[in-house]
């Protein structure tokens, strides 16, 4: 009766039985198979999505005074750009996911690109700094969809037991970002034109669209309802989930966004060494990503707490250590991998929680959940700053959020096991009543 297992919400296990055993059980999943020389194409094009995606989104910090010159306008007023973008994002995630329920993932991907790729051209040749924000915003919309649609189908590209892995593998491009694509983006504008980066973006977005249309099987993933898909939002097991994202990455916020002057200030590394460190920091966000993947499909959702209780000891320790160049370095480093590594096992764990066909919409939902997370932090990391308590104080408002992220992913986890042992139960008593009512026929 029973056959190979499936793996339910947050990495529980439970028996499968037949077809007609099955009861309130998850929508099956359609797969592409594995040694379909396909499957690894595809993770490419929406990696180099990501790639592009996350180009466009941080290689403006490092134009800002390229762009004012450009613009006639002052350095301040280009930070704007930064804003304009988040709003885009928010904006974009729930809603541009909406739109695209009734055409499958790849379709929806591609119009995204498409929308992507007209935001950039848009900002290249925009003659005002007014329409260069009103064009960021444009490119923002494509971008939580992208990731929120974009992880359902990487899902959707290989078994079970492989999903965490494919999603690692797509949000790596996003990290690669970091390391490659803006520090490269950021080279350009300084000895030639900030115009010709968002060109230059816009035509990796284009390779994206090919790479999309050439390898994404179409069969990866069928329209959804709207209504399904809400569904997903009354089990507290989603908002636990997206919750987790909200408060654990807070963490990496409240650091990351000052790390320049903690770097310099209290490491005594000079200006000039910033740019390197932090692509260190940008390789170790890229290993910890690929490594997350694995340790996420093998431990499932224990991973996560055990991720942020990590999270919080390294600040600790960088808090105590940030005066001794080479320990805040490599603790800098530490906290990014850790960080990352985390990162895509919630995101296939609250598509999981959602327990509903497609589960583009919760998993858009996490992407502005985590764009929450940038918004918070921050704020909380200028808040004991502006208060007069040092650099180092961010490091301990960073430790305390994620230790409560890890008293949320200890709820989430507990949550998840409910949900596994109500199914197997159901399951059982399906069975018995089943037998029961042969042996009376």
């Amino acid at each position: 009766m029973a056959g190979r297992s499936e793996r339910l919400p947050l990495g529980r296990v439970i028996p499968r039985f037949r077809k007609d055993d099955e009861v309130r059980r998850p929508p099956a999943r359609p797969r592409v198979p594995l040694e379909s020389r396909l499957v690894p194409r595809a993770l490419l094009a929406l990696a180099i999505g990501a790639f592009a995606i996350g180009t466009t989104e941080f290689v403006v910090l490092g134009m800002l005074p390229e762009i004012a010159d450009g613009l006639g306008v002052s350095v301040s007023a280009v930070g704007i750009l930064i804003s304009a973008y988040a709003v885009g994002v928010v904006i974009g995630a729930p809603t541009l996911t909406a739109v695209g329920l009734r055409f499958t993932p790849k379709q929806t991907l591609v119009a995204l690109m498409v929308v992507f790729v007209v935001g950039n051209v848009l900002s290249a040749v925009a003659p005002s700094y007014g329409l260069l924000v009103a064009a960021r915003v444009v490119t923002a919309l494509a971008h939580g969809s992208f990731f929120g649609v974009g992880a359902v189908a990487a899902r959707r590209l290989v078994p079970p037991d492989h999903a965490t892995r494919a999603i690692s593998l797509m949000i790596t491009g996003l990290t690669l970002a970091n390391v490659l694509g803006v520090p490269l983006g950021t080279f350009v504008a300084q000895h030639a034109s900030w115009r010709i980066v968002l060109a230059g973006i816009a035509l990796i977005g284009v390779v994206t669209i090919a790479g999309l249309l050439a390898w994404m099987p179409s069969d990866a993933g069928e329209p959804t309802d709207l209504r399904a898909e809400l569904r997903a939002f009354r089990s507290g097991q989603v908002w636990l989930v997206l919750a987790l994202t909200m408060v654990g990455f807070s963490a990496l916020f409240a650091v990351y966004s000052y790390v320049s002057p903690i770097l310099t200030d209290l490491g005594g590394i000079p200006a000039a060494w910033v740019t390197p460190v932090l692509a260190l920091f940008g390789a170790g966000t890229t290993v910890g990503t690929l490594a997350g993947g694995r340790l996420g499909d093998r431990y499932g959702f224990s991973f996560v707490a055990v991720g942020l209780v990590a999270m919080a000891g390294i600040l600790v320790a960088f808090a105590f250590l940030a005066r001794t160049t080479v320990a805040a370095v490599a603790l800098l480093v530490l906290f990014g991998t850790v960080a990352f590594a985390i990162g895509p096992v919630v995101q296939n764990a609250v598509i999981d929680a959602a327990r509903v066909p497609g589960g583009s919409l919760v998993s858009a939902a996490n992407q502005a959940a985590f764009n929450v997370a940038n918004a918070l932090g921050a704020a909380l990391g200028a808040l004991v700053i502006s208060q007069g308590l040092g650099y180092t104080a961010p490091m301990w408002i960073g430790a305390v959020l994620a230790l409560l992220g890890a008293g949320l992913a200890v709820l989430a986890r507990a949550g998840g096991r409910r949900a596994a042992l109500a199914d197997a139960v159901a399951i059982v008593a399906h069975r018995q009543d089943a037998l029961q009512r042969a042996e009376a026929a």
